[in-house]
């Protein structure tokens, strides 16, 4: 292997150093985001993993979507995660940190330099639109469709781009559009670039427009073995023939023009969807969008005049964007036929944005090997300059003349890559506000409510107690529609290892006169319904229907003597059971005091003996118990008096 050059260490080390201030800004910027437990669509696919066979889950034959690679990587994410929830958040975390990498590594060959690579990648992980991909378990769909359409649009730009006829690329193209429509269907529509860049190309083999016609069609085969005729109605209209929706262009238009704003910085849709819609966003805030959005119009009326000056590279700067502009809009039109456009689908074309951008700037900027070109024709002039011989007057005058355009050509050069620079940092100055801004309403999302409150479900038992609460019955002070059904029969299942047998039961109450005493297969849950949260409120139940003074310990035991404040249930019956281990001897007696005053005395016949005080409806007693006997030779002592019995207590 020959070793890396000085030169080569130097850039290696330089994108080391930006893939790190990547990884790290994606994790800052997404601070405080995390899954604690699963909630809605995360925990229903959890439960399908949970309950179907491999092949099942990965190949759902007469299911209504068939995305194997979707779920196969899905499977195995959760296979690996196993009961280890909080982990998904850090994975959704590097997975986005590599598709900012991809951005920097394609960006930085598409403008030709890496500082802008570093921004486009910037750009994208800062954007509001990844919410669903980090925040939640399912949003690993989207993260594959950026990673697979990105590659193919790099791989078609590659085909189209280069003289030499790369044809690999074109194959690798094929190959990322047909794992890509076994991710999500709607990309299906991204056949069409093949057919453009082959026109474009000029090249008409009948053999070469087959290869992409051959993936479409095999999709279309193996989703119609799959699904039957659902194949068809599922690609466009599954979701409107869902709701009994008509088809509708007007509808369609709509939903690419509200993505178009998406990219442009503007919420068009509901709140719900986006955190803020744009008719609620503050006026300041629609400024920084505005000005934002001036400045990539100057920018693109200046790659537009740059590219019809650009004499024989004119056709080859329109084709190519017009490679990226067509990638965009079917990206949109994809996302179109649905009810509604969900952010997180933007994504994929907000990634398309930014490398179009970039390759924009390439366009405008001089290549490296026009740089080069230039310096050795520089470099021409000025060995053939023979200012002694014969017309050494007019060669100099022509080197000087040529050297003074080159050295004009080299400022501008400078100056546009300053330009450029400037325009991308004034552009991340302008929108970090905004996407800060609407990332701080994320509380209004669909699905984000849920998120938290399952989050505080998770983090107030399993997070507390950890495999202690299986077994137990948890109760929940609230609405009994605060826990969905689903989650209330699989929410805990997903915590349980694999050789845990035992169930969490969940009960709802309306308050804590429902309960009986706290016991130890008992947790009391309140819900917070201000702040969508549950509170762990066991110990504090449990102090206020029995609050021991001395004697009486956690465990049962108690000494000689021992006294306890007890609240009665609805009934106002209170049961005493006594557990005495040693041997009787006929004299043993235990006297029952109840707010100072004696209720029973009872002569103890039997090692097990049961008592009863009655008082009225949710009443708080005072409770003493004294005995006239202890356990002899008795390991420990734990007060100052010796251990007699072991107590049980009920109330009804």
């Amino acid at each position: 292997m020959k070793p890396l050059s000085t030169e080569q260490k130097l850039h290696l080390n330089h994108d080391v150093i930006v893939l790190a201030l990547l990884f790290g800004f994606c994790f800052w910027i997404n601070r405080g985001m995390s899954i604690q437990g699963l909630a809605a669509d995360d925990l229903y696919v959890w439960t399908c993993f949970k309950e179907q066979t491999f092949f099942q889950y990965v190949f759902p034959i007469g299911g209504p979507r068939f995305r194997c690679l979707y779920y196969l990587i899905s499977w195995l994410e959760m296979a690996i995660v196993g009961s280890r929830v909080e982990w998904l958040v850090p994975i959704n975390l590097v997975l986005n940190s590599l598709l900012a990498a991809l951005v920097y590594c394609l960006g930085k060959r598409l403008s030709g330099r890496r500082v802008l690579g570093f921004f486009g990648g910037i750009f994208l992980l800062m954007s509001r639109m990844a919410f669903y991909q980090i925040g939640q378990m399912t949003g690993l769909a989207e993260t594959m469709a950026f990673f697979l359409a990105v590659g193919l649009i790099y791989c078609l730009y590659v085909y189209l781009h280069e003289k030499q006829e790369k044809i690999w690329y074109f194959h690798g193209a094929c190959g990322f559009y047909f794992a890509l429509c076994f991710v999500h269907e709607r990309f299906i529509f991204l056949v069409l670039l093949f057919f453009l860049v082959l026109c474009l190309k000029k090249r008409f083999q009948l053999r070469k427009w087959f290869w992409p016609l051959r993936q479409f069609l095999l999709v279309l085969a193996i989703r119609f073995l799959a699904m039957g005729r659902e194949a068809f109605v599922s690609l466009f209209l599954w979701e409107r023939s869902k709701r009994g929706e008509d088809f509708s262009w007007g509808t369609i238009f709509q939903h690419m023009k509200e993505q178009l704003a998406y990219l442009f910085g503007v919420n068009m849709g509901p709140k719900y969807l986006n955190a803020l819609a744009w008719e609620e966003t503050p006026q300041k805030i629609r400024g920084l969008v505005y000005a934002s959005d001036f400045l990539l119009a100057v920018f693109l009326t200046v790659c537009l005049v740059k590219a019809v000056k650009s004499g024989e590279e004119k056709f080859r700067i329109f084709s190519e964007s017009l490679l990226f502009f067509t990638f965009i809009i079917l990206c949109m039109l994809s996302c179109s036929f649905a009810g509604q456009v969900e952010v997180p689908w933007v994504y994929v074309s907000y990634g398309g944005f930014i490398l179009f951008i970039l390759y924009l700037c390439g366009a405008v900027l001089p290549t490296k090997k026009n740089q080069e070109e230039n310096r050795t024709l520089n470099n021409g002039w000025a060995g053939n300059v023979n200012p002694a011989g014969s017309g050494g007057d007019s060669a100099e005058a022509n080197y000087l003349s040529m050297h003074a355009h080159q050295q004009h050509k080299k400022d501008f050069e400078r100056w546009g890559l300053y330009a450029c620079t400037c325009g991308f940092v004034l552009y991340l100055v302008l929108m970090f506000p905004v996407e800060q801004f609407f990332r701080s309403h994320y509380d209004n999302l669909y699905f984000w409510g849920d998120q938290v409150k399952y989050n505080s479900l998770a983090e107030e038992t399993y997070g507390k107690y950890g495999s202690e609460i299986f077994g137990k019955t948890i109760y929940i002070i609230g609405d009994r529609k605060e826990v969905s059904q689903q989650a209330k029969q699989s929410f805990f299942q997903v915590f349980a290892g694999p050789k845990e047998e035992k169930t969490v039961e969940l009960e709802f109450i309306n308050s804590i006169l429902d309960i009986g005493l706290v016991t130890k297969q008992m947790l009391v849950l309140r819900m917070d319904k201000e702040n969508g949260i549950f509170q762990d409120v066991t110990q504090f139940v449990k102090e206020l229907k029995f609050n021991p003074k001395y004697g009486i310990y956690a465990d049962g035991w108690t000494d000689e003597s021992c006294r306890f404040m007890v609240l009665s249930g609805e009934t106002g019956v209170i049961r005493l059971r006594f557990l005495y281990p040693g041997q009787l001897d006929g004299d043993e007696q235990t006297e029952v005091y109840v707010d100072g005053e004696l209720r029973q005395k009872i002569s103890v016949t039997e090692n097990i003996y049961v008592t009863e005080i009655q008082a009225g409806p949710y009443q708080t007693l005072d409770v003493e118990i004294k005995n006239n006997f202890f356990v002899e030779d008795a390991l420990e002592q734990r007060g100052s008096k010796r251990l007699t019995a072991i107590l049980e207590i009920e109330t009804e």
